[in-house]
């Protein structure tokens, strides 16, 4: 970790990469279960996605209030402890009866809960530990973490599973969960100001009120709701498509998508330097434009049918979104009152998680009327969308971060 950060974010980040470990290796093993244990099919599999996602829509706003309302550190505390459970049962269930569907369906929700709190109490702690001036530096750590997770989780699941069974790959996340509640339990909040008690539902429309009303933050949550749905319409099509149009088999098609981990990788890598090197503005749009280029050269290969060019474009679609997450995480924290930032981030939790199957319903309907090539093309159009969101937003006359949020006038004594 860069020792410029402040030793509190240092645990964070190290607290961070186990944590998105765990959940990357149990996002990959337990499909891998369900199939090679109990013969789970298409719908099976779906089943277990769509639960898995639903506390990201059911969960993001409340927690959010929750995050604004008490200590940020103790929130990620009770999620990650509450993943570690889920962990910890999955393997109980692997190791000692029959699996069941159900039961993983059960246990992926608890676990997810817990993600859905971590993420959302984390960009939300990282301003107190961190000095302004180092807020893209330490976003950079903690999507490289995120990155490097994602390009090796499956992977490494996959490999467990099959050389030593699947309750290698769960006691593995279990113990990664249960390091990073001990490296949460490290960390010391700064105390800051408990808000006024008002009604929640008071609270959380102040929240969107303030993303939806702010010149800077609106574009960005629209282009991430455009990004996000088109992304999972390309995301429907890639996989049948590569198969049976440019022909690719299944080591390849998991090698391209390996690829889109690396370009996520690199993108971390990049941020802070962009970020240091190009008005801010520039930074920020660098994602969607990159988005729009990756789209192109997808789109290409229907005319010039090529895995390498196919590649090439999953790359990009990894080093241009992580450089937007970063840049605009980043500008979020400094416009955002500090009372605030666990509402904001939930909103923009909760429509970026509505996108997804928005995107891949969208691209199921298109892609079964009128095939994959369909597909393609209106995910094109989707991140030509976003990228013109953005590009005619008050955010490319940036050249640095705005003014901080001016705070809230504090109503009640601090929080611990």
């Amino acid at each position: 970790m860069d020792p410029k950060l402040p030793r509190p974010f240092v645990k964070l980040a190290w607290s961070n990469l186990a944590a998105q470990s765990a959940e990357q290796l149990s996002l990959a093993a337990v499909p891998l279960v369900a199939v090679l244990a109990l013969g789970a099919g298409p719908g099976e599999i779906g089943m277990l996605a769509t639960v898995q996602t639903l506390p990201f829509l059911l969960l993001s706003i409340p927690l959010g209030l929750i995050a604004d309302r008490t200590s940020r550190q103790r929130l990620m505390l009770w999620a990650e402890a509450l993943r570690a459970l889920a962990l910890l049962g999955l393997l109980a269930v692997v190791a000692t009866a029959r699996p069941s569907i159900e039961w993983l369906a059960l246990l992926g929700f608890i676990g997810a809960v817990g993600t859905v709190g971590f993420n959302i109490a984390a960009p939300a702690l990282v301003p107190a530990l961190v000095p302004r001036e180092a807020l893209a530096r330490a976003n950079g750590r903690l999507e490289l973490a995120r990155s490097a997770a994602f390009a090796a989780g499956p992977a490494l699941a996959g490999a467990l599973v099959a050389w030593l069974g699947a309750p290698a790959a769960f006691v593995l996340a279990a113990m990664l969960s249960v390091s990073a509640v001990v490296l949460l339990l490290r960390i010391a909040e700064p105390q800051r100001t408990r808000p006024s008690a008002r009604h929640p539902l008071l609270e959380l429309q102040d929240g969107a009120r303030l993303v939806w009303r702010h010149e800077l933050l609106r574009p960005i949550l629209l282009t991430a709701a455009a990004w996000n749905t088109s992304w999972f319409v390309l995301q429907a099509a890639y996989v049948p498509y590569a198969v049976r149009t440019l022909g690719l088999g299944a080591g390849a098609v998991g090698l391209s998508l390996g690829i889109c981990g690396a370009g996520m990788v690199t993108g971390a890598l990049l941020a802070s330097r962009m970020v240091g090197a190009m008005p801010l503005g520039r930074a920020i749009q660098f994602g969607p434009v990159s988005s729009v280029l990756a789209a192109l050269l997808m789109t290409a290969t229907l005319v010039v049918p090529s895995g390498a060019l196919a590649a090439i474009s999953l790359f990009l679609f990894g080093v241009g979104p992580i450089v937007w997450v970063i840049t605009s995480t980043t500008l979020r924290q400094t416009v955002t009152p500090n009372a605030m930032l666990g509402r904001v981030s939930a909103v923009f939790l909760t429509v970026n998680a509505g996108a997804r199957p928005v995107g891949a319903a969208l691209g199921g309907i298109v892609g079964a009327t009128w095939g994959e090539p369909a597909c393609l093309l209106l995910a094109l159009a989707g991140f030509v969308l976003q990228a013109w969101l953005i590009l005619r937003s008050p955010v490319r006359a940036l050249r640095q971060l705005p003014t901080p949020a001016v705070e809230m006038p504090a109503c009640q004594p601090s929080l611990g």
